[in-house]
């Protein structure tokens, strides 16, 4: 790791509780960075990736940017989470990018699970939440097919946006949000 120094940047270290994530927090925090750690369950960690991936064998690393909270705090909705993380995203991010510790989750009713149709896993779930209700969701695993089922099965206003997973929201998908819930 350089010395470069990363006074201002958040990283969200899993596994930092031994071994790499542990040294890798170390150096992190050494370099100013403010870290959130977080422990899965070696059992957890393993349902979550593919035996032998990358992912499997580093653990995972969770960037934030801590320009984002107030950056979604002036966005003119409701926020909600539609995570994984479920609400230990009201405890292990909303603080380090500063979001209110007590936004909705949706509790989905099985992560991962294989859909029949071939959506993402999240997009029946979200909808069934959504309840007809207008909404925008941002994600990084959004497909053509969950665009085309949200749009043929929801009949509120709906804007899906599809961020990169390396690079997250950027300007341009602020200013996206945005204009499509001004131009209602």
């Amino acid at each position: 790791m350089s010395r470069v120094s990363l006074e201002g940047q958040v990283a969200v270290v899993t596994g930092a509780a031994r071994g790499v994530g542990e040294l890798l927090a170390r150096k992190l925090s050494a370099r100013g960075a403010k870290v959130a750690l977080v422990g899965l369950e070696p059992d957890e960690r393993l349902s979550r990736q593919a035996p032998g991936s990358r992912p499997h064998r580093r653990g995972l690393r969770v960037f934030l940017n801590p320009t984002h909270g107030p950056l979604l705090r002036s966005l003119p909705y409701d926020l909600a989470w539609a995570t994984t993380w479920m609400n230990e995203a009201n405890e292990m991010i909303a603080p380090v990018i500063g979001l209110p510790p007590d936004l909705p989750f949706i509790a989905w009713p099985e992560l991962f699970a294989t859909d029949p149709d071939g959506l993402y896993w999240k997009t029946r779930p979200l909808l069934a939440w959504a309840a007809g209700r207008p909404f925008a969701w941002v994600d990084d695993m959004i497909t053509d097919l969950d665009e085309a089922y949200v749009r043929a099965h929801h009949d509120a206003r709906v804007l899906l946006v599809r961020v990169h997973p390396r690079r997250g929201l950027r300007d341009a998908d602020f200013t996206r949000l945005t204009h499509w819930a001004t131009s209602a």
